[in-house]
């Protein structure tokens, strides 16, 4: 009974984030919703281009469809009744998420300031649910459905935890914003795609000013929720990459 509850919230929730994130499909759109203007800020300013915008591509629109049909794996009534669905969906959603893991490995890099963290836990993420992916068809191979089971929860949990994650560093973010002790740095490209203009990322980070600086230049933000744009982005890269291993940690102790 406990089981099959943590399946239903989980499914569940892991669906109704995908509903909400579908306008991220529109990636370079100028609408609100478009993933370029609701990303954190400085975030579009690596993933408009080169590697990192095909990584973040080939992920949006591959995880998001995988999320959307996940849930109905896990549906009794489907699994007995429509047999031939639940194989074709479960084969569907497995190619979906080992490719959209590809993209996401492909993006880390810049994934909210791809610090080392960031990209072992992006890496480690990838590798539990593409192996229990994996280990879930050879089971069903096998014909030994309960491990079969197992191995589709245990990936659909661990998936789940980009939705915890983020509950997680918007709260750590919140805290730390308390102290005036954490900061980051950023590229002066960045602060420019955050504040519009030279003049403005002058006058507060003088380091972009300087003879000699590029856009390569490094400054460093404070980090603080609910201030400026660019202080807000900084308390989400100095967060981001603990929550993504405290997530990643909990759900996978708690799928047990």
């Amino acid at each position: 009974m406990i089981l099959t509850s943590l399946v239903i919230i989980f499914a569940g929730a892991i669906f109704g984030f995908s509903i909400a994130r579908l306008p991220y499909l529109n990636v370079s759109g100028s609408a609100k919703s478009s993933f370029a203007s609701s990303v954190a800020p400085g975030e579009w300013y690596w993933y408009s281009k080169g590697i990192y915008r095909i990584g973040i591509t080939i992920h949006l629109t591959t995880v998001l469809p995988a999320g959307l049909l996940m849930g109905w794996q896990f549906i009794p009534v489907i699994r007995h009744k429509f047999l031939l669905f639940h194989r074709i969906n479960g084969y569907l959603i497995s190619t979906l998420v080992v490719i959209s893991n590809v993209g996401a490995l492909m993006a880390a890099r810049r994934a909210f300031g791809g610090s080392l963290s960031t990209q072992a836990g992006s890496g480690v993420l990838a590798i539990l649910s593409t192996v229990s992916i994996a280990l879930a068809c050879y089971n069903i191979k096998q014909l030994q459905i309960d491990q079969h089971r197992a191995w589709m929860l245990r990936a659909m949990f661990y998936l789940g935890t980009i939705i915890t994650m983020r509950i997680i560093m918007i709260l750590a973010a919140l805290i730390i914003s308390k102290t005036s002790f954490y900061n980051t740095t950023m590229t002066c490209g960045e602060l420019l795609t955050i504040l519009d203009t030279s003049e403005k990322v002058n006058a507060s980070y003088p380091s972009c000013g300087e003879p000699g600086a590029t856009i390569h230049t490094l400054a460093i933000v404070q980090a603080k929720f609910g201030a400026q744009p660019e202080q807000l982005a900084s308390a989400l890269r100095v967060t981001f990459g603990m929550a993504l291993w405290m997530a990643l940690f909990l759900h996978a102790v708690g799928v047990e």
